[in-house]
């Protein structure tokens, strides 16, 4: 969509719909900080579970306090906020909401700098659910409740779940909230790649080394609950994957092609795609490649936009 201006004509209200991805999510700091250095400032934000928490943050003007935090990130820092639990999910999440509680003051949604909002789902009828009112903690905690890993979020007498199970990347939302034009960052786009290993380009080469380095933190976590071989005990078969590694991959298939489908249905004017099929969805501590491939993502789309925006 050309976004031209007449003489009497305002600017065209730019929507920025951050999409879902678990720890490839740190990238949507790169995009961000790429944009805004070009001059290409969003007036709505929009995200869905860890593009709602970025999302969120940026709309607060904090992003300078969020960036250098995650990029001091390290796998046992990760894990000191996650309090374990077995019900509902692998972690109850009061340690993390109460966090960002004592870290950052929250004003409530209307409260914040940029128009935002995010996306959550009804767990018991799978309903979109659009948060734009209340506070943003709250509303960040139902959209990041990825089933499995964490419990149910409780919001106004219902059970909320993470919004990539009905829309990863949320481009309606921003159009409903008046964006005439709508960039995208769809973190699902190259996910499988991470399994199958057959790409059509190169990846990034800092984030395969760390990643290699490091091991993937869900690996790590749920090493006990690994048998060594499949296939009735006989050492000739492949290594079986861990419970979360089945949900995760399961979860990460089932929003690939949600995503291909709710932007087919629903096109952003923009959609920029960083490579991150190397960062698992625990890897929260592979910050500084992960912004640095959203960087370069934002950078190789930036002619597109201007287009848009001409």
């Amino acid at each position: 969509m050309a976004a031209s201006l007449g003489m009497n004509q305002k600017p065209p209200r730019i929507g920025l719909a951050l999409g879902s991805g678990a720890a490839r999510g740190w990238s949507h700091i790169g995009v961000i900080r790429t944009l805004e250095r070009a001059g290409i400032v969003p007036d709505i934000v929009c995200g869905t579970s860890i593009g709602a928490l970025v999302g969120a943050v940026y709309a607060a003007g904090e992003l300078d306090r969020l960036e250098p935090w995650v990029k001091s990130l390290s796998w046992k820092s990760v894990l000191g906020l996650m309090d374990f639990r077995m019900g509902g999910g692998l972690i109850e999440g009061s340690k993390l909401t109460d966090f960002f509680r004592g870290r950052y003051e929250d004003r409530g949604i209307s409260g914040l700098k940029k128009a935002y909002a995010c996306v959550a789902t009804e767990l018991y009828t799978g309903r979109e659910i659009w948060l734009r009112e209340g506070p943003v903690i709250d509303a960040v905690r139902a959209s990041i409740a990825l089933p499995g890993l964490f419990t149910p979020a409780q919001h106004e007498g219902r059970l909320l779940v993470d919004g990539g199970l009905v829309n990863p990347v949320p481009v309606s939302l921003c159009r409903a909230m008046g964006a005439d034009v709508v960039i995208a960052v769809d973190l699902n786009w190259d996910i499988m790649l991470r399994h199958s290993r057959v790409a059509s380009h190169a990846q990034a080469p800092e984030i395969e080394a760390e990643a290699s380095a490091q091991g993937g933190l869900m690996q790590a976590i749920m090493s006990r609950l690994r048998p060594a071989k499949a296939g009735n005990g006989r050492d000739n078969g492949p290594q079986m994957p861990s419970m979360l590694d089945v949900l995760t991959t399961s979860i990460n298939i089932m929003q690939m092609r949600i995503t291909q489908s709710r932007l087919a249905g629903e096109p952003a004017d923009v959609v920029i795609r960083p490579r991150l099929n190397d960062v698992a969805a625990m890897d929260y501590h592979l910050a500084a490649p992960t912004i640095a491939e959203g960087e370069r993502a934002a950078e190789y789309a930036l002619p597109h936009i201007r287009d848009v925006l001409a």
